[in-house]
C-alpha cells in the first residue's frame, strides 16, 4: 500500500461512456493507493464528475495540444515533472499519452499499453470487449485488484420537484445528431409508451434539447408522457435510475449512467455500433441488435421483453 509520501496520476480524457466504464477503475486506485496523493489528468466535461466520486485529491484539466504547440507541451511537461509522480494509470492508452509517457523525467512506474510502461498491457484481450474489462486486466499486472463496477452510490440527488409517479420507466429516445442511424423511431417509442400508460406505468422520457424533436413527437402520441427533456443533469439520470422499474434507449450516453446504478435495462443497437464493445455496464444490462432499428417493429420488443413483471 502507498505511504503518505506517494504521488499518484491517473490519465482519462474521454469519451463519455469510457469515462463512465473507468470509474470502478478509478475506485480500486483510490483504495490501493489509499493514502497517496491522487491526480486525476482529465479533460473540461469530466471534471463535475471526477469531483463528485471523491477519488482524486486534485484534478489537472488537459488542453490537449497539438504536437506542433511546443510551448503548451512544454508547460505540461513542467506541470508532469512538479507532481514528483511514483505511479502514472494510463486509462486512455492512446497515441497521445504515449506522447505523455515521453514528457516525464525521469519517468515514473506506467501502468498502461504504451511502449516503455513499467507495467505493460500487450495482450490483444485489452480490447476485445470492453474499455471497464481491459482496465481490469491492465490493472491486475500492477495488483490493483479487485475492480468493481461503480454503481455511482456517491450520487445523491433530489427529484421531487419532477413530478415522478411510481412505478415509472426511463425513455432514452435520442443519441448524438450526427449519428442518427442510432436512433429507434419516435413512433416505436411511442407505443411502447402508450403500452407502459395502459399498465399504470408512467413513461418518462429524458435527453438533451438536441433531442427533443423525437421526444415532442413520442409526446404528440402518448400525451401521458412525463417529459423531462432538457430538465435533467447526469446526476439526475443516476437517481432517475435507481428508481426506474426498467430503462431503455438508444446506444448513447445517458445509458452508461443507468446501466451501472443496477436498474433492469435494454439497449438498442443497429450495426453502427458494437455491444460486445459498446454495451454499458451494469449486471441488468441486456441489448438488442439488428442491421437497421427501423426493421425493429415495436411489437417484437413488446413480446420478448418483459416490461410488467
Amino acid at each position: 500500500m502507498a505511504d503518505r509520501e506517494e504521488n499518484i496520476l491517473v490519465i482519462k480524457l474521454g469519451a463519455f461512456g469510457d469515462f463512465i466504464q473507468a470509474l470502478g477503475p478509478m475506485q480500486a486506485i483510490k483504495k490501493h493507493h489509499n493514502q497517496a496523493h491522487i491526480t486525476l489528468l482529465t479533460t473540461k466535461p469530466f471534471v463535475g464528475l471526477a469531483e463528485k466520486s471523491g477519488y482524486f485529491d486534485s484534478i489537472v484539466i488537459d488542453e490537449r495540444p497539438k504536437w506542433f504547440q511546443i510551448s503548451k507541451l512544454l508547460k505540461l511537461k513542467r506541470t508532469f515533472n512538479a507532481g514528483a509522480y511514483k505511479r502514472v494509470y494510463d486509462l486512455q492508452n492512446n497515441d497521445r499519452t504515449s506522447l505523455y509517457m515521453k514528457l516525464f523525467s525521469p519517468r515514473p512506474e506506467w501502468v498502461g499499453a504504451g511502449k516503455g510502461a513499467s507495467h505493460r498491457n500487450t495482450s490483444p484481450e485489452r480490447t476485445a470487449g470492453k474499455a471497464f474489462d481491459g482496465h481490469v486486466q491492465t490493472l491486475g499486472l500492477a495488483g490493483v485488484e479487485p475492480v468493481s463496477i461503480d454503481p455511482m452510490d456517491w450520487i445523491d440527488v433530489d427529484l421531487s420537484k419532477l413530478g415522478l409517479q411510481k412505478p415509472y420507466i426511463l425513455i432514452v429516445s435520442g443519441s448524438a445528431p450526427q449519428h442518427p442511424q442510432k436512433r429507434w423511431s419516435a413512433t416505436n417509442y411511442a407505443t411502447l409508451a402508450n403500452a407502459f400508460v395502459q399498465q399504470k406505468i408512467q413513461p418518462v422520457l429524458i435527453g438533451t434539447e438536441a433531442e427533443r424533436d423525437v421526444t415532442k413527437e413520442i409526446v404528440n402520441l402518448c400525451p401521458d408522457c412525463l417529459d423531462l427533456t432538457g430538465k435533467t443533469s447526469l446526476f439526475d439520470i443516476v437517481g432517475l435510475a435507481k428508481g426506474a422499474k426498467f430503462a431503455i434507449g438508444n446506444d448513447t450516453g445517458p445509458m452508461h449512467m443507468i446501466g451501472p446504478t443496477g436498474c433492469s435495462t435494454l439497449v438498442l443497437f443497429s450495426s453502427h455500433s458494437n455491444p460486445i464493445r459498446h454495451a454499458p455496464l451494469g449486471a441488468n444490462v441486456k441489448t438488442m441488435q439488428v442491421d437497421d432499428l427501423n426493421d425493429l417493429s415495436s411489437e417484437e420488443i413488446l413480446t420478448k421483453v418483459n416490461f410488467f413483471e
